[in-house]
């Protein structure tokens, strides 16, 4: 799938699919109203003693941990967006709490894992060589494990399995099917619709700040669905 291809059908995405993407918003909404009150919950536990601090950090405990499920909740479903992206399917996922937490952690993981192990070889590299050959190493790395960490996510959303997301040899290889060029371009052009987009919604929120900020909850929605949709469709001719 060309590169016009993949921005086209990532930008129509959400607007064929208004029930999951409202219900998006709903849990987004669901758990920022959570947090605030978990926060509160724990701020409340400062200034009270006795059975009202127990109470005041039991609540907030509760909340976070409800909040952090939430939070999982919604990146496992915005993983089963890509997966829906790389099988070119035009419906929205439904929620899988079970299975889609349960992705999330594992894509936790992932992250880690293709982080650390880079910050590994530039430290060992870095008792040997000089700052600069190590600058430009510490670079190459960076990009390759980031785009290598694109491609463990497809494959995390595509099969659901750590090994092969883990498969780091795999993902790197990846890389070359999908196009190096191809990814650098579909990442610049999202970049840039990010920002012309903020900065309308800057200048809105200017002029209204209520309009502003309903605005920029709707299109941060909107992103994780069109981003998603995206990385997706870009894996789909692997």
């Amino acid at each position: 799938m060309d590169i016009g291809g993949i921005i086209g059908d990532a930008l129509a995405y959400p607007f064929h699919n208004i029930k999951a993407l409202v219900l998006y918003v709903v849990l987004g909404i669901i758990g920022a109203i959570i947090g605030g009150a978990s926060l509160l919950g724990m701020l409340g536990a400062v200034g009270s003693t006795g059975w009202s601090s127990f109470a005041f950090s039991g609540v907030g405990i509760v909340g976070i941990i409800v909040f952090i499920l939430i939070l999982f909740l919604i990146e496992g479903y915005a993983l089963d967006i890509i997966k829906f992206g790389i099988e070119r399917r035009d419906d929205g996922p439904g929620i899988d709490v079970g299975r889609q937490i349960s992705n999330a952690i594992k894509l936790i993981v992932v992250d880690i894992v293709y982080y650390i192990v880079p910050a590994i070889i530039t430290f060992v590299l870095g008792l040997f060589l000089r700052d600069w050959i190590m600058t430009i190493i510490s670079l190459i790395l960076f990009i390759l494990f980031a785009l290598a960490n694109f491609m463990a996510k497809c494959r995390l959303a595509k099969t659901d399995s750590m090994g092969d997301a883990l498969a780091i040899g795999e993902a790197i290889g990846d890389i070359s099917k999908v196009g190096f060029l191809k990814i650098i371009a579909t990442v610049i052009i999202i970049a840039i619709i990010l920002i012309i987009a903020a900065i309308i919604i800057a200048w809105i929120g200017q002029m209204n700040n209520i309009v502003g900020s309903v605005l920029l909850g709707l299109f941060a929605v909107y992103f994780v669905f069109f981003y998603n949709r995206a990385i997706g469709l870009l894996y789909s001719d692997v």
